[in-house]
């Protein structure tokens, strides 16, 4: 899957269609920090959450890790895939979402870094 990827400071990234709807998951950089991940809990779909809301949690064999809401929207979908196979996301993080919001804001979206300045911003941190 070929994506123009979009990215948070907390490391998620964003990934626009067509319909106003995004897909959402984590950068590699947070793969890698939290090292083999063992367990996605996911949001019920319909709920709302607002930019930097927390959406759920990401455990791995060392820690867990809350992610958070790239954009303001609500959740249309989520990847009951990774049930049965949460290390796929350490596989292919910028390939393997986690859960598809319906856009609220627009603006949030397009004021997310391109993946040059996440670049940056990780080389930076």
């Amino acid at each position: 899957m070929n994506r123009k990827l979009r990215f948070s400071k907390e490391h998620q990234w964003a990934s626009e269609e067509t319909n106003g709807e995004v897909f959402v998951g984590i950068s590699n950089y947070a793969q890698e920090s939290l090292g083999d991940i063992v367990f996605v809990d996911v949001p019920e779909i319909g709920a709302s959450f607002n930019q930097g809301d927390r959406l759920g949690t990401i455990e791995s064999v060392k820690t867990a890790s809350d992610f958070y809401a790239p954009v303001t929207g609500h959740v249309v979908d989520v990847n009951k895939e990774l049930i049965e196979a949460p290390e796929s996301i350490n596989e292919r993080p910028h390939e393997v979402w986690i859960v598809k919001l319906s856009v609220g804001a627009e603006e949030e979206l397009r004021a997310l870094m391109d993946s040059d300045a996440y670049e940056k911003f990780v080389d930076e941190s």
